[in-house]
């Protein structure tokens, strides 16, 4: 080319969620079962649309209309009823207008990383999750900026961290919130929230609140909606359907701007955002169309509170297995559908292994192996060859701790204890191998 095509910060874009696939397939085809812990799809650990969500959808997919264009900025009945959900929290009271759908999350947070100034950045937690950091750093052509997730304080954010990170770089605009957390499982305390808004007041910030999971909470928890507590301050909600009805296939979130006359600065990024979906006329329209008709179905809210219910009680046979292992530190969930489980400092070293049974697969792993490889990225490939289990290095959510994310969603309780005890048995297999 005469130009180079790319700008430096696309090499962020990794999504190793998805790229460890490619390898477990791989093993797949040797003969190894697989034992599918990489990504929060609750379809495909076993869960059933209820009845009464597919007689929704499938009455809409008799109405001519659902296959049509809806507003650009999402079906307005649609946004009128969320609206109104959020308005009844009694926090910020907002309008139809002020709710923007997009094609899933995804799209949303590309959106909103776009089109901020190159100079502008955005802090979110570490460990991070990817598609937030690799786009914002994509943005600015560099590295994420990240405050600490604290794993010896349940995983709650280092306040000190954010604060002085804020005050010493003036180029950061926004705070990020994934409240529940992917990928750690922590829920936000209401103290830690308020200290956050608090630091956004002080530097004239707004928050970026990732809230897909908030529904999902058990043991006790409960995850409080950053509308509730920004008392003045300029805040974007990202909400969504693919985890809590779960539908991912139907690639259907929507923001909620609030408090976007606060500052001139912020309601211009609203109105981007907006003309930003005006150029590309709409998102989903037969899923937006089934939102109000299944959140306030009878049965849903029963549905929603059996599934929490079950996903906590997998936390706990999970930390059962798991909790007394001597070479990791393990924080029990409370929200969202993930562990992330971090290795002890200086656990990890060059020369662990795992017997791999399988020659052919012993074969193929050699050519996976790098001798700069990162040692949490060698653990989890190892887990994979030898024991079939497929997990996400912690280092791929840009975080300088060792470890690795897992999922709750395994709705057999039989597969389940076996998948972590099969990670169990790795993990000391591994870490006693050089003794």
């Amino acid at each position: 080319m005469r130009q180079q095509l790319l700008l430096e910060g696309a090499k962020e874009l990794e999504y190793e969620i998805r790229n460890i696939v490619k390898k477990a397939e791989i093993i797949q085809q040797c003969g190894q079962k697989i034992y599918w812990e990489n990504i929060g799809d609750p379809i495909q650990k076993n869960a059933k649309v209820p009845s009464w969500m597919k007689a929704i959808v499938t009455n809409l997919t008799q109405q001519d209309e659902s296959y049509g264009y809806c507003h650009s900025k999402g079906v307005l009945e649609t946004r009128e009823f969320l609206a109104k959900q959020t308005n009844e929290l009694g926090g910020c009271q907002i309008s139809a207008q002020d709710i923007l759908f997009f094609n899933g999350l995804g799209d949303a947070i590309a959106k909103v990383y776009q089109y901020l100034h190159p100079y502008s950045r955005v802090i979110g937690p570490s460990p991070a999750y990817p598609t937030h950091s690799s786009a914002e750093a994509a943005h600015a052509n560099k590295l994420s900026l990240t405050y600490k997730l604290d794993p010896d304080n349940h995983w709650y954010p280092d306040i000190d961290d954010l604060y002085n990170q804020v005050k010493y770089n003036p180029n950061i605009v926004g705070i990020l919130i994934i409240n529940p957390d992917n990928p750690t499982g922590m829920v936000y305390p209401r103290e830690a929230l308020t200290k956050i808004v608090d630091i956004a007041k002080t530097f004239n910030l707004f928050i970026l609140s990732d809230e897909i999971y908030r529904n999902i909470t058990y043991n006790g928890a409960e995850a409080i909606p950053i509308s509730d507590i920004l008392d003045g301050v300029p805040g974007i909600a990202m909400k969504g359907i693919s985890k809590e009805l779960p539908w991912p296939g139907a690639r259907c979130g929507w923001m909620e701007f609030y408090n976007r006359d606060a500052d001139p600065e912020f309601n211009r990024l609203c109105n981007a955002l907006d003309d930003a979906k005006m150029i590309e006329v709409c998102s989903t329209t037969l899923p937006q169309k089934a939102i109000p008709q299944i959140l306030s179905h009878e049965e849903f809210p029963k549905y929603r509170g059996d599934l929490n219910q079950a996903i906590g009680k997998r936390s706990k046979v999970i930390a059962a297995i798991l909790s007394d292992v001597p070479y990791i530190t393990f924080n029990e969930t409370f929200g969202t559908f993930y562990n992330t489980i971090v290795f002890k400092p200086e656990v990890l070293r060059r020369n662990q292994s795992l017997h791999i049974e399988n020659a052919e697969i012993r074969n193929q792993f050699a050519s996976w192996l790098q001798p700069d490889m990162l040692l949490d990225k060698q653990f989890v490939y190892y887990l994979l060859a030898a024991k079939g289990v497929c997990v996400v290095p912690l280092s791929s959510f840009h975080s300088e701790l060792s470890g690795f994310r897992v999922t709750l969603l395994e709705e057999n309780e039989s597969i389940l204890i076996e998948t972590f005890t099969r990670i169990k048995d790795a993990l000391i297999e591994y870490c006693e191998s050089d003794m």
